[in-house]
């Protein structure tokens, strides 16, 4: 009788044993592979932070086509056409318009004021305006002096000059016949010839002196050969070159004016 009940108690006690499936839950294989995804996910978009529109367009396709939604095509790869600049040009379409108008402003001007014949108008591809003189015009022969007689001429060019929204260069040219003053050369000739004119307009209160400068170059830049008489006496010649920039050698516009050093 006490056996019996031993032998029920034990078989009371014992478990039964589990059988357990190998592996991880099959749950937590989609839970994982969602994971994934959804990671994979963020990080791209993380990549398209910067919205390019070529970029976004192709990944958008991308997870359209990993759904399963083919209903538009990915967009093939495309370049923006780069179309080269122009080129820069020296010289300013601005300018150039302002010079054409100062040139025939000019023009018309030496027509109706009493301007000798011998002052030459030149208008150069770029936007410099010349007005040329003939030597004679302004100095005796040999000398550096302005001539009372060239006093009206002057101020007459001055009067062109000041209104116009350009700078100055006075230049002094000289032919190659030598000097009969052995002291002095040509091209000492020629600077002499140049600051003279710009003291006259200076004393005469006539333009600014910071809208002037002089320069000369003796007999290194003749417009004809010096082979006679007529081409030497055109190549000995004063050049007012109004320029609108200020590649001329000038300082500032807001400089302040100073005397001459001569």
């Amino acid at each position: 009788m006490a056996d019996d009940e031993n032998k029920g108690t034990a078989e009371e006690v014992k478990c039964p044993k589990c059988e357990c499936v190998a592996g991880a839950p099959a749950w937590m294989t989609t839970f994982a592979d969602l994971v994934t995804l959804l990671l994979t996910f963020f990080v791209l978009l993380l990549s398209m932070a910067n919205m390019e529109e070529v970029k976004f367009a192709e990944a958008s396709a991308s997870i359209r086509s990993a759904f399963g939604a083919h209903s538009l095509p990915a967009p093939s790869k495309f370049s923006i056409p780069i179309i080269p600049a122009p080129p820069i040009s020296k010289f300013s379409p601005i300018q150039n318009e302002m010079a054409s108008k100062v040139y025939k402003r000019i023009q018309s001007q030496l027509k109706s004021d009493n301007i000798p014949e011998d002052v030459e108008l030149i208008k150069k591809e770029d936007d410099t305006i010349i007005l040329r003189i003939n030597d004679s015009v302004l100095f005796q022969k040999g000398t550096s002096t302005v001539s009372p007689s060239a006093y009206p001429t002057l101020r007459n060019l001055a009067d062109i000059i000041r209104p116009l929204p350009m700078r100055l260069r006075i230049e002094g040219h000289t032919d190659n016949t030598p000097v009969s003053n052995r002291k002095i050369g040509n091209w000492n000739l020629s600077v002499d010839r140049a600051v003279s004119v710009m003291r006259f307009f200076k004393k005469s209160d006539l333009l600014p002196l910071d809208r002037m400068a002089a320069i000369g170059y003796g007999s290194d830049r003749p417009i004809l050969p010096n082979t006679n008489d007529t081409n030497k006496a055109k190549n000995r010649r004063v050049d007012f070159v109004l320029r609108a920039n200020n590649s001329i050698g000038l300082g500032p516009t807001g400089a302040k004016s100073r005397e001459l050093p001569l």
